[in-house]
């Protein structure tokens, strides 16, 4: 794809602008650990976790630093797994909450919400025709205790419209 001049690094880079320097970024559906370990050269801590044993072994053998954890978003725990520390940021990218299991998605945002820091971000980005209504999610960010700050139409910042087929969402915990 990167032969072809497709963007492979918007994600990261979106993070990295967001977040200072040596954040603790929780890469949630993390896949073969390319975004994650775009951050990490970036100078970010990353923890990533995907449900997929082969997913994992991939990012270990290609991207070695990072921390890739095999885990389902909606029963995620990571003080279980020696990651007591809270992060600064979560990213669920690559269409992420379409590809949980039905049903868990409100779960999944909140297992993954409880893994940030107050006043931690969380960043969502899906098709907005892949079966998760953005008003479902927007729900399911209210109840896990995030309050919507922005969303754009994809991972440059273009802006949002009302019909977009796709959606970049910053979302932030609440102080309690």
């Amino acid at each position: 794809m990167a032969a072809e001049g497709h963007d492979l690094a918007g994600e990261a880079r979106l993070m990295d602008a967001l977040l200072p320097r040596g954040a603790r970024v929780l890469d949630a559906g993390c896949g073969p650990g390319r975004v994650g370990a775009e951050l990490t050269a970036r100078g970010h801590w990353v923890v990533g976790v995907d449900a997929d044993p082969a997913l994992i072994e991939a990012a270990n053998a290609d991207h070695p630093g990072p921390r890739w954890i095999v885990g389902d978003l909606a029963a995620l725990d990571l003080p279980l797994v020696g990651e007591p520390e809270p992060f600064d940021a979560a990213l669920l990218d690559r269409n992420v909450l379409t590809f949980v299991a039905p049903g868990t998605e409100a779960e999944a945002v909140r297992r993954v919400a409880a893994h940030l820091r107050l006043d931690g971000l969380l960043v969502a980005g899906f098709g907005t025709s892949r079966g998760y209504p953005l008003e479902d999610f927007d729900a399911h960010c209210a109840a896990a205790g995030l309050l919507m700050e922005h969303r754009f139409a994809t991972w440059d910042l273009r802006p949002w419209t009302e019909g977009a087929d796709f959606s970049v969402t910053l979302a932030r915990r609440k102080s309690e």
